[in-house]
């Protein structure tokens, strides 16, 4: 049929109507709230090119994680920023340290979060490198038992989820195997299964004072022109034990999104990442868009495209917004 009898415009003529037949229904159910989890206490620190984002100590972690809960946000993804950095990133794996912490101060207030984890070594190196360095290389298999320590402490210290954020090969399992090998065999596993070597993770690296120190992370993040490449990367990491796959970034990204859902009958997550949360606020400080109106809009793409879980640092303002819609 065509026009005059096919008319597509009957079931847009209305917010009722649309909603009736609306394919893509975002909520706040599939959306977790990334936070900075820093040593001390009383310390809330603004990330100056992320506004609304800030480096928190474990007491003020709680207290932001209150207002999440409350939001009917069901849960936070904590990246965690060292007292001290040395070579291996030995405080990642420290039961004191800012992650840890917060963990147990979420787990003893009660709150109704998943807490989920990333796991990942750049953010406690003196060098800013994702895994062990010797004569200027980054070793993978050296690497993984650092990895798989990190993710079992911050199981001990109550983790649902462990996020593997490093891209070394085989992180999967190592991590798996501690885990069960320690009695944690119900901690799951979100593997950052397809991360790209993004410019879009800038800000990110100011607020978990993360940056390499020297080079760049092309030799072990995926390279952008690759699609096919991802497939094989999440196929190895559920080879491997991982429960949830991710893509990252989501926006440059929503083809390997929408190739991953269609290949792998398990939940997807893509991540919402800095940079395009802060090009987004940019640009509404400058009163060139509808923030809302963007956001929901670039959230409701990522969903449609096949994530039905959001990384996102967009999630509180997308939950009241999305309360009175």
């Amino acid at each position: 049929m065509s026009f005059p009898t096919d008319r597509p415009r009957r079931l847009r003529r209305s917010e009722a109507l649309r909603g009736l037949v609306r394919e893509t229904q975002l909520s706040t159910h599939g959306l977790l709230y990334p936070m900075f989890a820093c040593p001390g206490s009383k310390v809330r620190t603004a990330v100056s090119s992320m506004p609304g984002i800030y480096q928190q100590s474990p007491d003020q972690i709680v207290e932001e994680c209150r207002e999440v809960a409350d939001l009917g946000i069901p849960g936070v993804i904590l990246f965690g920023l060292p007292e001290h950095k040395d070579e291996t990133g030995s405080e990642a794996a420290s039961p004191k340290a800012a992650v840890q912490r917060s963990i147990e101060a979420i787990r003893k207030a009660e709150l109704n979060l998943l807490v989920v984890t990333d796991v990942c070594l750049c953010e406690y190196t003196s060098h800013g490198h994702c895994g062990v360095i010797k004569d200027g290389e980054i070793l993978n298999d050296p690497s993984l038992a650092l990895l798989a320590e990190a993710a079992l402490s911050h199981a001990r210290a109550g983790a649902d989820i462990v996020a593997p954020s490093d891209m070394m090969d085989g992180r999967v399992g190592a991590i798996r195997r501690k885990l069960d090998e320690n009695n944690f065999p119900d901690v799951a596993i979100l593997s950052y299964a397809a991360k790209y070597c993004s410019a879009f993770y800038g800000p990110f690296r100011e607020a978990a004072q993360s940056a390499p120190q020297f080079g760049d992370r092309r030799s072990y993040q995926m390279d952008p022109a690759n699609a096919r490449e991802a497939m094989r990367e999440v196929a190895l990491d559920l080879e491997e034990g991982a429960d949830i796959i991710m893509v990252k970034p989501a926006l440059p990204y929503l083809d390997i999104i929408i190739r991953v859902r269609e290949r792998f009958d398990v939940p997807v997550a893509a991540y919402n990442v800095s940079a395009e949360f802060s090009m987004v606020k940019a640009a509404a400080e400058k009163g060139w868009i509808n923030e809302q109106r963007i956001v929901l809009e670039i959230l409701t793409g990522i969903q449609r495209a096949g994530a039905s879980i959001i990384l996102t640092y967009h999630a509180k303002d997308a939950a009241r917004w999305l309360e009175h819609c």
